[in-house]
């Protein structure tokens, strides 16, 4: 998923966290005294810096926290939120040093060593940050964002049960608390445990904008029969081609009409998909009305009560068009075995630095397999790399010429296997029903995956799995991934 759904929520205890009330303020002409002048002048510009924030003027509120302390250099609040200000601004070091002299000053705020716990989590520092969260809940116990930080940062530390206990905790001191619900269900998907998982993930707001685009009611799970039905999107492309398997199944509960709205890129790909009646572009106007309901795609798993035994997995049920597919084969080379690769995913999701390989030359053992050949299929990020190793590694490098996923379906169409980390791509593949090995991240793993598998009720019998170790190194994995490519190219050979 995208959009996402930071698991660890949003940065909370900032300023306004930290308002101070200010019952008077005298002239400044009536000030005779120069220190009380400076501290009353710091608390001006602090709620200055403030409001500047509310307004969404950060260089403005970075300035007025700056000169407020500047002014009063025992004001903790300021530089607490100068080092906000810091962070965002991706000024980390600088930013740390900040939040660690305001808890200096005032050891005491919770919403500083939140904010300090957020960035040691970005850093990787998780035993650092866990301290951060656990003090900050000696100083505020029942500040629900401060349990679902430490649910989250336990998640990514595959400390499940605690995780657990940390996000119902949240719940249970605010039932209305969205983020830890949300949280929770990234746990429970991740375990299998899809009947509370689904509920919980209702707690998300990513569909907000579509919500105000069409007048029609959200389908919360009435019968569809002789109605019209329209799936927004939600989330990034391979979360569209996972979930759009659920258009047959709502068409054979009666409904008359289901339409798609998806992705630019997605639309020529999902014009193949079986009961779907029209595929809409995010990109262009939508109207207004027309449907008798609409739904983001999410929500469908939980009103048609999806388990792990009932997922909808008849492959395939996206298909290439026969015409593009018969141009991609007669310019790839005859004999062997072919091979996709993509290492890369969209540079803005949240954990891409764990999921995508820091290189293609990560990949280079797998051209030690004899009878193999090799095609890129990596667009966007990473696509330059295949043309920069030509001279050590020939790959077919079809990247820059593919125009949108009706494209890679075609060429993935003439390919004995695709080698993909967790994004789109892989998606395509098993939704085409053509073998896929995924390689996993160990940090943050996506909740479709489930724990501790080596295969996907999401698409069986064609995806793979191989994860990374707890050392977080893609070396061992690749070398599994080696090796059973050997393996396949024998028994390809043999046939």
């Amino acid at each position: 998923m995208r959009c996402h759904r930071r698991p660890l929520a949003e940065n909370v205890g900032s300023a306004n966290g930290w308002l101070q009330s200010i019952q008077f303020m005298l002239p400044l002409s009536m000030k005779d005294d120069s220190a009380l002048a400076r501290q009353e002048d710091a608390e001006v510009l602090f709620l200055l810096g403030n409001r500047r924030l509310e307004d969404g003027d950060s260089d403005g509120a970075e300035a007025c926290f700056r000169e407020a302390f500047q002014l009063d250099p025992q004001c903790a609040e300021a530089c607490a939120n100068l080092a906000l200000m810091l962070e965002r601004r991706g000024v980390a070091d600088e930013a740390e040093a900040c939040y660690r002299q305001a808890l200096a000053l005032n050891p005491k705020m919770a919403g500083c060593l939140s904010n300090l716990g957020n960035l040691l989590v970005n850093q990787k520092r998780l035993g650092e940050a866990e301290q951060a969260y656990l003090r900050t809940l000696e100083f505020a116990p029942e500040w629900p964002v401060a349990w679902t930080h430490l649910g989250a940062l336990y998640a990514s530390m595959q400390r499940e049960n605690e995780a657990e206990r940390c996000h119902r905790r949240a719940i249970e001191i605010d039932q209305g608390y969205a983020t830890a619900r949300f949280n929770l269900s990234y746990l429970l998907l991740r375990q299998g445990r899809f009947d509370e998982g689904w509920q919980c993930m209702e707690a998300r707001d990513w569909y907000a904008k579509l919500a105000a685009l069409v007048s029609c009611p959200r389908w919360q799970g009435e019968a569809l029969a002789g109605k019209s039905l329209l799936i927004g999107f939600e989330a990034g492309h391979g979360d569209m081609i996972q979930l759009c398997r659920y258009v047959p199944l709502l068409k054979a509960q009666g409904a008359a009409r289901v339409d798609l709205l998806c992705h630019p890129g997605l639309v020529s790909l999902f014009e193949t998909l079986g009961g779907v009646d029209d595929v809409l572009s995010c990109a262009e106007d939508l109207p207004a009305s027309g449907w008798h309901f609409w739904t983001p795609p999410f929500s469908i798993p939980f009103h048609l009560k999806t388990r792990l035994e009932t997922i909808p997995a008849k492959l395939p049920y996206l298909h290439a068009d026969a015409a593009r597919a018969e141009q991609w084969r007669q310019r790839l080379p005859a004999g062997g075995l072919r091979v996709g690769l993509a290492w890369k995913g969209n540079p803005r999701y949240e954990n891409d630095a764990e999921r995508s390989l820091p290189s293609l030359r990560l990949l280079s053992p797998l051209r030690e397999v004899p009878n193999v050949c090799f095609v890129s299929l990596q667009k966007g990020a990473g696509e330059d790399e295949a043309e920069k190793l030509a001279r050590e590694w020939p790959l077919c490098n079809f990247g820059p010429e593919l125009e949108d996923f009706a494209d890679t379906a075609s060429v993935i169409a003439n390919l004995d296997l695709v080698i993909s980390v967790d994004t789109a791509v892989a998606h395509l593949a098993g939704a085409l029903g053509k073998h896929c090995w995924l390689l996993l991240p160990d940090y943050m793993t996506d909740w479709r995956w489930l724990t501790g598998r080596e295969d996907t009720p999401w698409y069986p019998g064609v995806m793979r799995l191989f994860r990374q170790s707890a050392r977080r190194d893609w070396v061992e994995a690749v070398a599994q991934v080696r090796e059973a490519l050997e393996q396949f190219s024998r028994e390809f050979v043999g046939v």
